[in-house]
């Protein structure tokens, strides 16, 4: 049972040396915050995304602050099924364990439906497909640790989200809003699902979820658009957006705490869980269907060119 969680800050991390944490989409926003606040820990850390210069300024970021953080750049592209596999297949080459991944990375709402180079719904296929076949191709690393954690980040959208199987690329019709929900509430189906299948079949990996409330990064601009509603929102009242580093709390705590569960999901406790505290936020009635769970475990798989 998870004991009551009392303003929980980034100073409450436990230290811990040779442990490594991977987290995608880590050189700004949420994901950055994770890797400074861990690297301040012990943890070595791999900072991944797209822009090479911009892991390069991250880096050197956390280092200003924190001269002995051992931080890495790695390179990848979540929307792009060869470049996961290429980094995966390098992981496994070292063979390091990894003891925490974050399924931090995001992509929301661009006004026209684009797509991955595997040909999926930019969302869907980032957000969800990207991490899915990461995490799948980083569990023989993820079983090497005694005590490994997967957090996969998802988001207050998700409660307007349903799994649309017959529409599940949005083809036949696209919503930039719908598909972003869409995805975010597969990002959680997936965290709970993957700590059924890792009790299932005993990988000793705990599996959570969570999300940052409503936060100032820049997700929203570079999605929607600046001149967007939502970029105005973000760009000129910047008051109603939590800071990044509160934001980061819920999946820090996930990641770190000893006293985190396997199978729930945190967020801010205050608000309608859209800033605050680390608390046990509420999952939505339709990511407890286990059934749809399956189906989109399965065919996750199948898209992914994956088998865990």
């Amino acid at each position: 049972m998870q004991k009551e969680i009392k303003n929980w800050t980034a100073a409450n991390i436990p230290h811990r040396n040779n442990s490594l944490a991977v987290i995608t989409g880590s050189t700004e926003g949420i994901g950055y915050e994770d890797a400074l606040a861990l690297s301040s820990a012990g943890w070595d850390v791999i900072i991944m995304g797209r822009n090479h210069q911009k892991g390069t300024e991250s880096i050197a970021k956390i280092k200003q602050i924190n001269p002995m953080a051992k931080v890495n750049f790695e390179k990848i592209d979540l929307a792009d099924l060869s470049s996961i596999k290429s980094f995966a297949s390098k992981m496994i080459s070292k063979g390091q364990a990894i003891d925490l991944l974050i399924n931090n990375a995001g992509v929301m709402t661009p006004p026209k439906r684009l797509e991955t180079s595997d040909g999926f719904e930019l969302q869907f296929g980032t957000n969800h497909i990207g991490h899915f076949a990461l995490t799948a191709q980083l569990l023989p690393l993820l079983r090497k640790s005694s005590d490994a954690r997967v957090v996969t980040v998802s988001s207050v959208a998700n409660r307007a989200g349903a799994i649309n199987f017959d529409n599940i690329q949005s083809k036949s019709s696209y919503n930039p809003m719908k598909s972003y929900s869409q995805a975010k509430l597969a990002n959680l189906m997936f965290a709970l699902e993957l700590q059924r299948q890792s009790e299932k079949h005993g990988w000793g990996i705990k599996s959570m979820a969570s999300h940052p409330g409503v936060s100032r990064t820049n997700l929203l601009i570079t999605g929607a658009g600046r001149w967007s509603g939502p970029g105005i929102a973000r760009t000129f009242l910047p008051f109603l957006f939590q800071p990044p580093a509160q934001g980061a709390l819920p999946t820090l705590y996930a990641a770190t705490s000893p006293d985190a569960i396997g199978g729930l999901y945190y967020g801010p406790n205050k608000m309608s869980e859209t800033r605050g505290f680390p608390a046990i936020a509420k999952i939505p009635v339709q990511a407890e269907d286990e059934n749809v769970s399956l189906k989109l475990w399965e065919l996750s798989q199948e898209l992914a060119k994956v088998k865990f």
